[in-house]
């Protein structure tokens, strides 16, 4: 009888809740259906625990507390859905909260690159892992799409018997150069960073014999644990060299600076993921390893402004530069940053012709970084991408004749030897990679490295999620993934007829603008000659508008930026003439 009964209380329900004249559809609309399934079921369970079986009683607790469940929602102020739908809708919630999970491991293709695409993160874990990385049967680029790039390879290709790249940063005005390899750990803290992350890094770096940059949270003792070199990264906050007011202290600057694992000091200007922002972390964050690698009070909320204290103008950066250098023994001192107003970084290029002071490397940080969580509009729309930043860097050095006492590091989503070989051709002497050594570590862009919940402990500070790392598994991970990668990087350059990344030029790539249309990165982003700033012959719009607002004593313009509009708006492209007159010198700039 009880299929019976189902069917006539399913005929009842239907006319119930369905008729257009019936009263109950106003108690029960459509929307609430499953609200009052789930009540139903509750009573027909217990009905049929008491009399059929006992094993019904499982059935009437769900339904209970699905029960339950929906008189919260229809009482709960804070969501209109489940107000609306209870019950049923917390699937949208749920459904939200996998989202990225499912997006990725079920509907998005090897090439979406959101942040990094599933072929880029293989990559790493391949060469990690010292797993196989060839790919079978053709690429799956489209190599008739736009921004399609490829580099151009010789007939009688090179032998590379040394494959250890090197360059030497503070040659001629350091009594301490570094010999930095060309594929270096980009900056990440201690405290985005889980301990064992980076007592990874730091063994990775120490047997791979590679860099090892601190991040502006100052020098932890994991970073000295296994003795790796070190990057002392130096922001706002001077941590690990301040004094009780968060003021540059020369003093504990000494201290560490000349340790021996501390190879080079960079003052940190900005950073792709948030330039120009400061962050404050809360005090309940600040832990008492935290605490001891910043010099700061442990529970007590920490502050990194937005800008520096030690410095206000080019040439008191300058300055400061030169005053790290003495206070380190000569170890090279440089600046990160991520540009932004092209004659704030023209100011800094004049203060170096003013003072004689230059700085021994300069890291130029694209917008498209990311390690550090920041407000969306400044992820998305705030500061230079790193092709153009990176020109823009080696140009004016080159303009300004200075191009030679200065080495350039880049960052910026730099993943494979390809993303390295595209970043020196167009004026690096180094790379930097950050999430590239995170994925080598571990990590799975969960994307949740602001929650403290990253689920392979690799951006977090819980003792119980961070001992999923392994530090000598990892460790050797990091070293495998920067000595595949060089390799890789080693193969590209033999096949091009090159024999060392310094030989790269910009028009060793070329780039696909359209289906009818090819160009080499030289016609792309063209380059000046070695003095043509000190000369008046600016070429590019850029530096013919730029060149001239740029002071070495100030950061402002030298004019009232509404003057400039009418002048910006006849061309702002950074490889865009100045007249038609420097058309021919352009175009021997750009080798076909």
């Amino acid at each position: 009888f009880l299929p019976l009964k189902l069917s006539c209380l399913h005929r009842i329900l239907c006319c119930l809740m369905f008729n257009k004249g019936c009263t109950m559809l106003s108690l029960f609309p459509v929307r609430f259906l499953a609200f009052f399934l789930v009540i139903l079921g509750a009573v027909v369970s217990l009905f049929l625990g008491k009399f059929v079986a006992p094993a019904w009683y499982v059935v009437a607790l769900v339904c209970l507390l699905l029960t339950a469940i929906g008189i919260h929602d229809l009482i709960q102020p804070r969501h209109s859905v489940k107000r609306n739908y209870p019950v049923i809708g917390n699937l949208r919630f749920l459904l939200e909260f996998i989202r990225p999970e499912l997006r990725q491991y079920f509907v998005e293709s090897d090439t979406d690159t959101l942040p990094f695409s599933r072929a880029q993160r293989s990559i790493v874990y391949q060469r990690a892992k010292q797993q196989i990385d060839k790919r079978p049967f053709g690429t799956i680029k489209n190599v008739y799409g736009d921004d399609y790039e490829w580099v151009n390879h010789s007939m009688m290709p090179s032998h590379i018997p040394d494959r250890n790249f090197r360059i030497t940063v503070g040659q001629g005005q350091c009594s301490q150069p570094y010999d930095i390899s060309v594929f270096n750990i980009s900056a990440m803290s201690f405290g985005a960073l889980s301990a064992n992350a980076i007592r990874a890094l730091n063994r990775g770096a120490k047997d791979g014999d590679f860099a090892h940059d601190t991040g502006e949270g100052g020098i932890s003792r994991y970073h000295l644990e296994f003795g790796g070199d070190l990057i002392w990264n130096i922001g706002s906050g001077y941590f690990g060299c301040r004094d009780e007011n968060g003021h540059f202290s020369e003093e504990a600057f000494a201290q560490k600076a000349t340790l021996p694992n501390v190879k080079m000091i960079e003052i940190k200007l900005s950073q792709g993921a948030k330039p120009g922002h400061g962050g404050i972390l809360p005090g309940a964050k600040v832990t008492a390893e935290i605490a001891e690698a910043r010099g700061v009070t442990a529970g007590v909320e920490c502050d990194s402004p937005a800008t520096h204290s030690a410095f206000s103008t080019p040439v008191e950066l300058l300055q400061f530069v030169q005053r790290l250098r003495t206070l380190s023994g000569g170890k090279p001192v440089g600046f990160k940053l991520c540009v932004g107003h092209p004659w704030e970084w023209f100011g800094i290029v004049k203060a170096m012709l003013e003072t004689n002071i230059t700085p021994d490397f300069i890291v130029v940080d694209g917008s498209e970084g990311g390690t550090g969580a920041a407000p969306v509009e400044f992820v998305d729309h705030m500061g230079v991408p790193l092709k153009e930043a990176l020109r823009l860097v080696h140009n004016a050095l080159v303009g300004a004749g200075l191009r030679e006492r200065i080495k350039i590091g880049a960052s910026g989503k730099i993943i494979s030897a390809f993303d390295m070989l595209r970043t020196l051709a167009l004026g690096a002497d180094w790379c930097n990679s950050a999430r590239g050594f995170m994925f080598a570590v571990g990590c799975i862009q969960a994307q949740a490295c602001h929650t403290g919940k990253c689920p392979s402990g690799v951006a977090t500070q819980d003792p119980s999620r961070q001992r999923a790392i392994v530090v000598p598994d990892k460790g050797d991970r990091v070293k495998h993934f920067h000595r595949n990668t060089v390799h890789a990087l080693a193969e590209l350059l033999q096949d091009a007829g090159l024999t060392h990344p310094q030989q790269l030029r910009a028009h060793h790539v070329a780039r696909r603008i359209s289906s009818s249309e090819v160009k080499v990165l030289s016609a792309i982003y063209p380059e000046l000659e070695k003095g043509d700033l000190l000369k008046g012959n600016y070429r590019l719009k850029i530096f013919e508008i730029c060149w001239p607002l740029a002071q070495a004593h100030s950061f402002q313009p030298a004019r009232a930026v509404d003057l400039m509009a009418s002048e910006m708006n006849t061309g702002y492209l950074a490889n865009e003439k100045t007249t038609e007159k420097d058309l021919p010198a352009a175009k021997a700039l750009q080798p076909l």
